[in-house]
């Protein structure tokens, strides 16, 4: 079985629902760039596919950064003194500013204000806030919590750790044939928040399972599960001998919603994963709208930064910021669609089926269009509208099989399908009317 079979026995129903109730068992657990929380992560995701865990110490230089220290956080707590709780990490651990240090206090409510955060806006929506490389502390609530907030001191308690340790990523490379490879990215340091990114992780997931089942692979694919930013650098500046095999690469986030796709492109444009992209997302039927690169997003930023120049864009559904539940407790399990998530694997399935099958051709009969009749290629009647789809795509294939276009050219000037463009190249290969070139 080919990726053209899988992707056309891709029961999206089926991937969607075990996809959502991946995001569901995730959903729970406390992630920051660092910490147990990522290793919890990935030894769920380990059970399917075989990850390789990076442990990488405090401390250590990664061009410009430095591998931060673990933060792990068992209980955090805000109460008024002899109150209930209004905040509490074991409810929702969106209540604590992520990377909050130690503090056991008593504040009154003046002095702690400035460590309070909400969305006056989403009166109801508890925010998400960090704090990963200044030390400080701080709670998250409601907006009609903190507006009802009396005055008088408050016990405050945040029970965590900031020590030396290590940044944890896991990693699944799969080897292909040509020796080149493509790379899938998504960042692993959110707490609960649906959307951004678990629904990306359990995309990844599925398509990595997918990817792994193939009996042969024409290219090398690689998984990367990161903390955002200092994740990426951190692999980058670990792995900089391999960067010369990677032919490009998508970072994949906020994969969840009910959305369109946006595909923002890679550093220069034009590449062979940018026009992939446009074809496949052309082909598979959603709305969808591209942008350029630009130097701010996800980790894109740091693939294509000018002394690693990696060919690799980002695909999402609605893009960071752009929807009102973005990093809140909105961003929760209903916002995560089980169709939205088929379709988004049915995507990139469509992205590496053309990255997978592209190929260059030169026509063995170019003298005017060879007679396929005759080879049982065309029609026996005219007139109709039968076949005129393949027939067609077998047009556009001898026309522009010159040595000089491949498929995926040919895809964008016909507007044809890719699969269909590929099924008329292999009719026409068996025939003899064409050959591959290198």
């Amino acid at each position: 079985m080919d990726l053209r079979d899988t992707l056309a026995n891709l029961d999206r129903a089926a991937a969607g629902a075990r996809m959502h109730a991946l995001v569901a068992r995730l959903f729970p657990i406390c992630r920051s760039i660092t910490g147990a929380g990522v290793r919890d992560t990935l030894a769920i995701l380990g059970e399917r596919l075989p990850l390789a865990i990076h442990e990488v110490p405090s401390g250590t230089s990664v061009f410009d950064w430095t591998v931060p220290p673990e933060w792990n956080v068992r209980d955090a707590w805000l109460r008024p003194v002899g109150g209930q709780k209004v905040a509490d990490f074991r409810r929702s651990n969106l209540h604590l500013v992520s990377y909050s240090v130690p503090v056991r206090a008593t504040l009154p409510l003046a002095e702690l204000r400035p460590h309070l955060h909400s969305l006056p806006e989403h009166p109801d929506w508890i925010p998400y806030r960090t704090s990963y490389y200044k030390e400080d502390w701080g709670f998250c609530l409601p907006h009609r919590v903190l507006d009802a907030l009396p005055d008088g001191d408050y016990e405050v308690e945040i029970d965590s750790t900031l020590a030396d340790g290590h940044l944890t990523y896991g990693e699944l490379e799969l080897p292909g044939e040509s020796g080149e490879e493509f790379l899938f990215s998504c960042h692993i340091c959110h707490p609960s928040l649906a959307n951004d990114n678990l629904a990306s992780i359990a995309v990844a997931s599925e398509l990595a399972a997918a990817l792994a089942a193939l009996g042969e692979r024409r290219y090398g694919y690689r998984f990367l599960f990161i903390p955002g930013t200092i994740g990426s650098i951190t692999w980058l500046a670990r792995n900089q001998a391999r960067l010369a095999r990677i032919r490009g690469g998508l970072v994949l986030a906020n994969l969840g919603d009910a959305g369109g796709f946006t595909y923002k492109r890679s550093r220069h444009g034009g590449r062979q994963i940018d026009h992939a992209v446009d074809c496949a997302l052309r082909d598979h039927g959603e709305p969808c709208r591209e942008i350029p690169f630009s130097p701010w997003g996800y980790d894109e930023r740091q693939y294509g930064s000018p002394g690693i120049d990696l060919a690799v864009g980002r695909l999402t559904r609605t893009p960071h910021g752009e929807y009102p539940q973005y990093h809140t407790s909105a961003d929760d399990l209903d916002f995560v669609k089980p169709a939205a998530l088929g379709g988004s694997l049915a995507a990139l399935l469509r992205v590496v089926t053309i990255l997978e099958g592209n190929r260059r051709y030169l026509n063995l009969s170019p003298q005017c269009e060879p007679q396929l009749g005759r080879r049982g290629l065309y029609r026996s009647l005219g007139g109709g509208a039968e076949g005129r789809e393949r027939e067609l795509a077998m047009l556009w294939v001898l026309n522009l099989s010159d040595g000089d276009h491949d498929l995926l050219q040919i895809a964008e000037r016909s507007r044809v399908s890719f699969l269909r463009l590929r099924e008329a190249a292999d009719e026409l290969l068996g025939a003899g009317l064409l050959r591959e070139r290198a």
